[in-house]
């Protein structure tokens, strides 16, 4: 049953009141926390983080103007392919709406050709932003131009497929000049893979025997209730939805469509993320908080992208409804991107998971790393008029379940 604008401001009030330095414990009904839960805010979100890394790299101005923060000196030389390869991943389905008439729509018009050059900037050699792809940067070009990669084949239509043959060129030389770095055993094999997929997509030499291997060693690595080691190993972190299913998901998607999926079936490899999804959904608490465990955690909500792409594909399963993940994950989206000292003076992303953390950055994190949190919006690729974005808000499972609400037991999944 929809609330009135006065209860629920009363409910975000009374749990805000409960957080020990919340900033928006004193909201009022039409404050920026009450329109949150609108496609309006989201949208607001993907430009303020993504807008600093691809004008200033539309513009080859990315080396000079972004901020490189890290631990490690020589991890700086890898820094701008992180924040590119990762924002392109995120807004890639926003884009790939293409352009309209409407006030998003022309937004959209816009970022799509300041994308379209940045893509450009970044693999001309001449460029003096010609982003590192090979070896000769160390092992991490390869993670990156698999995000890259990952971006194009969920922009196909809009990023892609309009490029001029030059530009297309050097993508692909970009891209298979990664295949000399060798990836380990855990979830880098999925990067190979990705860049592979979306060579055989394009029709430029992809090999599928990255591929095959890749799936078939997750296959191996599948620990049951729709969780994956990373390699041999189960961790407990948000690699599954970093990296993993979202990748599989994509990956597989290309064979589909090729009539290739023999290794392991599309339908296998959804209905293993439906369940990851229920999970993560779950997972978020009624104050729009969720578990700090594990690496990476300065990727924010990136840590929900399986969440998000299931939501983008509008295959959630029947007990989340969009309603309640849109409400969900605005309220998560909300709480870290307003956190004080998530951004810098000049609106570059600060290291942290609530607001400016550096200690919990690990060795290999750089200010670039950052841009992954972008996966977590995934689903304003749906459009305006979607029931995601339309229905009324929904309270979510453990916001229900706290309230005494009697709902369903809780499963694990078996295939």
């Amino acid at each position: 049953m929809k609330k009135s604008t006065s209860l629920t401001c009363l409910l975000f009030s009374l749990f805000a009141l409960s957080l020990s330095g919340a900033s928006f414990a004193f909201e009022q009904p039409g404050s920026k926390l009450e329109k949150s839960n609108s496609r309006e805010y989201w949208v607001s979100v993907l430009i303020k983080i993504s807008d600093p890394v691809l004008r200033n790299l539309s513009k080859a101005q990315l080396r000079t103007n972004m901020p490189v923060v890290c631990k490690e000196p020589n991890r700086k030389n890898v820094a701008h392919l992180e924040a590119f390869g990762r924002t392109l991943a995120g807004i890639a389905p926003w884009l790939e709406l293409g352009a309209d008439q409407t006030k998003e729509g022309k937004l959209r018009a816009e970022y799509i050709s300041m994308t379209r050059k940045a893509l450009s900037v970044s693999v001309d050699p001449s460029s003096p932003d010609f982003l590192n792809f090979s070896s000769k940067n160390g092992q991490q070009p390869l993670v990156d131009a698999a995000f890259l990669a990952q971006g194009l084949l969920r922009g196909y239509t809009q990023l892609w497929e309009p490029l001029d043959q030059q530009t297309k060129d050097n993508v692909v030389n970009a891209l298979k000049s990664s295949r000399s770095i060798k990836p380990g055993q855990n979830n880098w094999l999925l990067f190979s893979a990705t860049i592979e997929a979306f060579l055989i997509k394009s029709g430029n030499g992809g090999n599928i025997e990255p591929i095959v291997y890749a799936l078939n060693k997750h296959a191996d690595w599948y620990k049951g209730d729709a969780t994956y080691g990373d390699g041999p190993d189960f961790h407990w972190d948000y690699y599954n939805s970093f990296v993993i299913q979202p990748m599989m998901l994509d990956i597989v998607k290309v064979l589909k469509d090729k009539q290739m999926d023999s290794t392991i079936s599309y339908d296998k490899v959804l209905k293993r993320a439906q369940r990851y999804a229920v999970i993560q959904e779950r997972l978020i608490s009624p104050e729009g908080t969720f578990p700090p465990v594990g690496r990476s955690l300065v990727y924010r909500y990136g840590a929900f992208q399986v969440l998000s792409q299931v939501a983008l594909l509008n295959k959630l399963p029947e007990e989340i409804s969009p309603a309640q993940v849109r409400s969900a994950l605005s309220l998560v989206i909300y709480r870290l991107t307003e956190a004080p000292g998530t951004f810098d003076t000049k609106g570059w992303l600060n290291a942290g998971f609530y607001g400016n953390q550096p200690g919990l950055a690990e060795y290999y994190i750089t200010t670039g790393s950052l841009y992954l949190c972008t996966v977590g919006l995934l689903p304003l690729g749906l459009p305006a008029n979607d029931s995601f974005w339309t229905s009324p808000a929904k309270d979510w499972t453990s916001k229900k379940v706290w309230k005494g609400v009697d709902l369903p037991a809780d499963h694990a999944y078996t295939d």
